[in-house]
């Protein structure tokens, strides 16, 4: 669990099902440029927890609900979704209810993650990327201290096509 001023980023719960689908999950703003589509009804969204949760007990599995301090609302996520502990590296991925966007609310969970990946898990290197197309996302990620690396273009691809890719990125000594 981490927590910051107006968050704390834990473990999901199979009870976070109803309020994962409501919130984000089900939008198609949300996940307008993410490789998956929204979810049809919460039945996709309690196996998706049915897949997650489990995966708890390996001790490199990263996957946190972002909620709200004051409220307890469960809002989005963020999670490692690619580990290399050869190079001491992860790659971010991140979600967040459209309601709370403009709020800086992701800057504030990805700064978290970034100490715990640094302190705790003893990396060295954090990435994440974005669609060109979503800028937003790049925003959030330079809030964090994260650095701008570059585009691969056309190298990836979504529910909108293939996309040009940004990537940012902070080492353990830039921050």
């Amino acid at each position: 669990m981490l927590k910051t001023d107006r968050l704390i980023l834990r473990q999901f719960r199979y009870d976070d099902a109803g309020n994962m689908f409501k919130n984000w999950a089900s939008d198609s703003k949300v996940t307008e440029f993410l490789t998956w589509p929204p979810h049809t009804d919460i039945e996709v969204t309690k196996a998706i927890l049915h897949d997650w949760i489990p995966r708890y007990s390996d001790l490199s599995y990263y996957n946190w609900v972002i909620e709200l301090n004051k409220t307890s609302e469960i809002i989005g996520n963020i999670s490692v979704v690619k580990l290399d502990e050869k190079i001491e590296a992860a790659e971010i991925g991140y979600c967040l209810g459209r309601n709370w966007w403009g709020q800086a609310i992701m800057p504030e969970a990805l700064s978290a993650v970034i100490a715990f990946l640094f302190d705790e898990a003893g990396l060295n290197r954090v990435a994440a990327c974005h669609d060109s197309n979503n800028p937003n996302s790049g925003r959030a990620m330079a809030k964090a201290g994260m650095k701008l690396e570059g585009v691969l273009r056309a190298s990836a691809i979504n529910k909108n096509g293939i996309y040009d890719k940004v990537y940012y990125s902070i080492l353990k000594n830039e921050r």
